[in-house]
């Protein structure tokens, strides 16, 4: 492994999960790196577009060129002009908080959201990951995946709220109830407390998992009862986008 190569990554990341611009000895300091090196680092990714100094500043920060290799990939995906006019029509429908999302790893991506015109909703925003085995888009993807992938989440998981799954049994009885109705419901936050959710898989072409579906809100207002009501039309939603991505099978 490239030693320099992984540094430089770990420097992207620390300044783009930071709210502001960063200078050398903090960056040093989180990243436990030598001031000296960092800023060898800052210079070769500075010189390749990557990061800009502030005027006038001894700080730093990203430019657009990560934003921009990463619509890249999403055009080159072309889930989010896919599933547009399906959220839309999700969004009319339940009124709740739309998103969709990518199994990354362990982990869900949203990569795009329509937000509830509701004052209470749950807060999220595009970029952001969770544990997949958390989540009800999450699971609608995890039930699309084989046994030695759900085997890599395990044994043990770990516990965001009382009601997150921590034995690999359970979260595969989950799975499998996910594949008999067709889609999944949280009907109380795995990861995050008061958020319930249902989501179905997007499938592309061949029947490839290319995403996931989903609404979330307020367990207070999203009783499981309203869940299996509105879960028709995220089926229906995946479904839309499934055929738009040239997969016609049932999902």
């Amino acid at each position: 492994m490239d030693k320099a190569f992984t540094k430089g990554i770990r420097l992207i990341e620390a300044l783009a999960n930071s709210d502001r611009p960063r200078g050398v000895t903090d960056l040093a300091a989180e990243l436990e790196l030598t001031k000296s090196n960092v800023h060898r680092l800052l210079a070769t990714l500075q010189a390749n577009g990557f990061v800009q100094q502030v005027p006038h500043q001894s700080t730093y920060e990203l430019t657009i060129k990560i934003w921009e290799l990463g619509l890249r990939v999403l055009r080159r995906v072309d889930l989010v002009s896919a599933a547009r006019p399906a959220m839309q029509r999700l969004a009319e429908l339940t009124r709740e908080t739309v998103h969709l999302s990518i199994l990354q790893g362990h982990d869900i991506v949203y990569i795009d959201k329509i937000e509830s015109d509701h004052h209470v909703r749950a807060h999220t925003r595009i970029g952001a990951r969770a544990p997949a085995y958390t989540m009800a888009t999450g699971k609608a993807m995890l039930a699309q995946m084989p046994d030695d992938y759900i085997d890599s989440l395990g044994p043990d998981l770990t516990p965001y709220t009382a009601t997150t799954r921590t034995r690999l049994e359970d979260l595969r009885a989950d799975l499998q109830k996910v594949r008999r109705q067709g889609y999944a419901i949280v009907p109380q936050g795995e990861w995050r407390d008061g958020i319930a959710a249902c989501a179905c898989a997007i499938l592309g072409p061949n029947g490839r998992l290319a995403g996931a579906i989903g609404i979330s809100g307020p367990d207070v207002r999203l009783k499981t009862r309203q869940l299996r009501e509105f879960s028709q039309h995220v089926v229906s939603a995946a479904k839309d986008t499934s055929a738009s991505l040239g997969y016609f099978g049932d999902s």
